[in-house]
C-alpha cells in the first residue's frame, strides 16, 4: 500500500508542483483582495469586511471573472492534492513521532480547506453568480451543528483554541522571521531583495492576528451557546474595526493581508515543492 502511495505521488509531482505554484498565486489574489477591501472600508471609501467567499465574488463581477475564477479553482485543488500528498506520503520527511504526525495532519487539514474554497469557487461558476452566502455564514452554521452535538460548547471552544493557537504561532513566526526553510532565501534576497522578507513577515504576522481573532470569536460562541458570535475572515476584521482606535488596527490588519498576499506570490516564485516520498 505505502509503495503504490509513493508511485501515485512520485509520477503525480510535475504537474502537483506546476498547480501548486498556481495554488499559491491564486492565495494571493485572493488575500490581497480581502486585505484591499478591508483598507477601503478603514479609509471610509467604500469596500467591506469579507473572507475568501466574498473575494471570489469580487473576482466573479469583473470581466473575464469566470474564467480567472477558472484558474483559480484549478491552482487551489491542485494545492490542496500537493497537501494531502504531503500528509500522507511525507516527501519532506517529516516522520512518525508526535510532532511530525501533528504537523503532516495539518497538511491534510489544510488540504481540505483549499480543496473546499475550490469547490465554492466551481459552485459560483456553475451557478453564474447565483451561489452567495459569507464566510461567516458558513461558519455560524458549522459552530451551530457542533452545539448539537453532545458537550458540544466544548467542542466548539477546544476548536477555537486551537485556532487562536494556530494564529499565535503565526504571529511568533512572523516576529521570529520563521518563513520555512522550503524556501530558496539565497535567490529570493538576490532577485528580490531584502524588502521581500520584511513584507512577509508582516504579512504572516497580521495573517496570524486575524486568525487569533477567529479562534477567539469561536471561543464566545462556545461559551455563550451563541452560533451567531462564531464567524470567518471577514468577522474577525469587523471586530478588529470595532475595538479602541477600530479604523487603525483594521487598517494596519489589511495592509497585513494585502502583504500575506505577496508572500503567497514569493512562495509561488522560491518555495521548493517536493512531492515524491521522502527515501
Amino acid at each position: 500500500m505505502a509503495t503504490s502511495t509513493q508511485e501515485m505521488a512520485s509520477a503525480a509531482a510535475p504537474w502537483i508542483e506546476m498547480v501548486a505554484r498556481i495554488g499559491f498565486a491564486s492565495k494571493a489574489l485572493l488575500y490581497a483582495i480581502v486585505g484591499g477591501l478591508a483598507l477601503q472600508a478603514a479609509l471610509g471609501t467604500g469596500g467591506k469586511t469579507t473572507g475568501t467567499k466574498g473575494a471570489l465574488r469580487e473576482v466573479f463581477d469583473k470581466p473575464f471573472g469566470k474564467v480567472v475564477l477558472l484558474i483559480i479553482a484549478v491552482g487551489l485543488i491542485g494545492y490542496a492534492i500537493w497537501r494531502v500528498v504531503e500528509g500522507v506520503a511525507d516527501p519532506e520527511g517529516k516522520g512518525g513521532d508526535a510532532k511530525g504526525l501533528a504537523l503532516r495532519g495539518s497538511f491534510i487539514v489544510r488540504g481540505i480547506a483549499h480543496a473546499i474554497f475550490a469547490m465554492q469557487a466551481i459552485r459560483l461558476i456553475s451557478s453564474n453568480g447565483a451561489a452567495g452566502g459569507e464566510d461567516g455564514a458558513a461558519a455560524e452554521e458549522a459552530t451551530s451543528r457542533a452545539m448539537s452535538l453532545p458537550y458540544g460548547e466544548w467542542v466548539v471552544m477546544l476548536l477555537g483554541a486551537c485556532v487562536a493557537c494556530f494564529g499565535l504561532y503565526q504571529l511568533y513566526r512572523g516576529v521570529q522571521s520563521k518563513l520555512g526553510k522550503q524556501l530558496n532565501f539565497v535567490r529570493l534576497r538576490t532577485e528580490a531583495g531584502p524588502w521581500a522578507i520584511v513584507v512577509s513577515r508582516f504579512g504572516i504576522a497580521a495573517r496570524g492576528v486575524v486568525f487569533t481573532m477567529i479562534g477567539v470569536l469561536m471561543i464566545n460562541a462556545g461559551r455563550h451557546h451563541n452560533a451567531s458570535e462564531s464567524g470567518g475572515i471577514g468577522d474577525a476584521l469587523a471586530a478588529l474595526g470595532n475595538g479602541a482606535n477600530g479604523r487603525i488596527v483594521l487598517a494596519v490588519a489589511a495592509v497585513g493581508l494585502v502583504a500575506y498576499g505577496a508572500f503567497e506570490v514569493i512562495q509561488a516564485r522560491y518555495r521548493h515543492i517536493e512531492a515524491n516520498p521522502a527515501a
